[in-house]
């Protein structure tokens, strides 16, 4: 095993959790970006009102979107079983 291989086995998976995580925190950041604007022009300085529509929200996409992540990670982790043997 070089130095090539393990810089592409971190990067590859360094570039997974990036895509697995970005839907979750986009949906995040707008959500909280509509209710900072909201708070902003009604003066409502409220710290837990961000909390539970940032936490539905994270929710919710994780539910739409939990089946689609399990198996991009499932994908990588066969592929990286499969290429022990090789190294």
């Amino acid at each position: 095993m070089d130095v090539g291989q393990i810089t592409n086995l971190m990067r590859a998976g360094i570039m997974q959790v990036f895509i697995l995580i970005a839907p979750v925190l986009g949906a995040a950041l707008i959500v909280g970006l509509v209710v900072a604007i909201f708070q902003a022009t009604t003066s409502i300085q409220e710290q837990t009102l961000t909390f539970l529509p940032k936490m539905l929200t994270i929710l919710a996409v994780l539910a739409l979107l939990g089946g689609w992540m399990f198996a991009e990670l499932r994908d990588y982790a066969i592929m990286l079983f499969r290429t022990i043997p090789r190294l």
